[in-house]
């Protein structure tokens, strides 16, 4: 078996592209159920933020698996391959496993240490297992990633910093009016980017903040924490003329303002600036409205230099969870080339636990004299006797499963102890009882080929 990666992210595609690319968040579970059903796939997970779309799978055969997956999304996203083939990644093995520790740690970040993707990817994995679509691997890799990134972050001042994209945004507001006292500024979405936008305002001294929201509950929830002023998204469009500044972070499909809404209000503020930024994707304000005079409009991917003054001591730190994410890597691999001697172990344990059995019954045909508590004693000391037979060899070919010769000795455990049919009696229990096809085929698997392959380190 291995484990791929196959996304673009702010590095490899430009927002106008990533946009096209967005899963909307009621769209996951039907989006999980399609990609299982793609060839060769056992387990997956889907990664969706704003910065990135990443899809990781544990597969059969990786040599076509990056086609069967760029397949889901040419069908899903009903858009030729051509048009985004180029904007892609694949890793395999030890490097999409890297990939996802550097993910969950926010070392691939646009803004490096932020822990925002920490808790996306976290919610990416629980609903992917809630939906069935995990199995022994991703459960235990994405816990592992998951729990390393929080060790990461507690351990290192890598977030002492206050940087993200909100923060950003902010900053580039500063660099163009310096301060955001007398400056009317409307925040649009009041999810959890809109609120730390909100309290980056506050914090910098902006006296009027707008809050506007599809649900007025919400808006005026996160006005009430900052002083501010709810809207619905008709009072906004109607007190356009009054802003200077507007950050735009819904989740909404479409665009929530366009040329015309912008360009009537301009007419009412005559020559005041005004200063717009979308961090939404897919994008919030119509790109078009940066052709409107006095406006100044800037998207997501324009965020990216605006932090970089701030982040080098995130990048000393990083180096530390590098040498963090190594430790790491090496604990998942030696987990997992042990991960098929335990099919093997259970097969040993089952075959003499009949022999012993049959061997007491045979004992008590033959000596029928031998009262309970004799028996209870013989049948204590024979089976310390199989066990002290059996601990040497099991300890051996845990150590033999993390050598090159893996498989190899697999196959001579197997055929020295002769467990062919314990292997196969199991295989078939197993598939009995598979309630579901992915958890189900990874065990299979597992027990079929007697050994883990061991992972391409990077």
């Amino acid at each position: 078996m291995h484990i791929i990666v196959v996304g673009l992210n702010y590095r490899t595609a430009p927002v106008e592209v990533r946009e096209k690319f967005a899963f909307a968040e009621h769209e996951l579970p039907a989006a999980l159920k399609g990609l299982m059903e793609t060839k060769s796939i056992m387990e997956c997970v889907i990664v969706a933020t704003c910065n990135r779309t990443e899809i990781y799978a544990v597969v059969d055969r990786h040599h076509l698996c990056g086609h069967y997956i760029r397949s889901f999304m040419e069908k899903w996203f009903n858009l030729p391959r051509a048009q985004f083939t180029n904007h892609l990644y694949m890793y395999e093995d030890g490097k999409a496993i890297e990939h996802l520790f550097r993910v969950t740690s926010g070392l691939d970040s646009m803004v490096i240490g932020e822990t925002q993707i920490l808790g996306q990817v976290k919610d990416a994995f629980l609903l992917a297992q809630a939906e069935k679509k995990t199995g022994t691997i991703f459960n235990m890799l994405f816990k592992q990633a998951v729990t390393m990134a929080k060790r990461a972050h507690s351990e290192t001042m890598i977030g002492e910093t206050a940087v993200s994209v909100s923060y950003a945004a902010v900053e580039l507001g500063k660099q163009i009016f310096g301060q955001f006292n007398k400056k009317t500024v409307m925040v649009i979405g009041a999810g959890e980017t809109g609120e730390l936008t909100a309290k980056h305002l506050y914090a910098n001294g902006a006296d009027r903040v707008l809050v506007v929201n599809r649900t007025f509950e919400r808006a005026a929830a996160l006005a009430d924490k900052f002083n501010g002023v709810p809207c619905s998204m008709e009072e906004a469009a109607k007190k356009l003329h009054e802003v200077d500044i507007i950050i735009s972070s819904t989740g909404a499909n479409g665009y929530v303002l366009n040329r015309e809404q912008v360009h009537q209000a301009m007419q009412r503020r005559k020559s005041k600036p005004l200063f717009m930024i979308d961090i939404a994707v897919p994008r919030d304000l119509d790109p078009t409205i940066a052709a409107v005079e006095n406006v100044f409009l800037y998207d997501i991917d324009d965020l990216e230099g605006i932090v970089q003054s701030n982040l080098e001591q995130r990048r000393q730190e990083a180096a530390k969870i590098e040498v963090m994410i190594e430790e790491e890597i090496k604990l998942f691999e030696h987990w997992y080339k042990t991960l098929g001697v335990v099919p093997l172990i259970r097969a040993l344990q089952t075959k003499s636990a009949e022999i012993h059995e049959d061997t007491m019954n045979s004992l008590a045909n033959k000596l029928p004299d031998l009262d309970e508590h004799e028996l209870k004693v013989i049948r204590k000391l024979t089976k310390s006797i199989v066990n002290q037979m059996m601990q040497d060899p099991i300890l051996r070919i845990k150590e033999m499963a993390g050598e090159k010769q893996a498989d190899e000795a697999m196959d001579m455990f197997v055929k020295l102890f002769a467990l062919e049919n314990q292997l196969e009696q199991s295989r078939e229990q197993e598939m009995a009882a598979a309630q579901e096809p992915a958890p189900a085929a990874v065990q299979s698997k597992l027990v079929h080929s007697h050994a883990a392959p061991a992972f391409a380190r990077p």
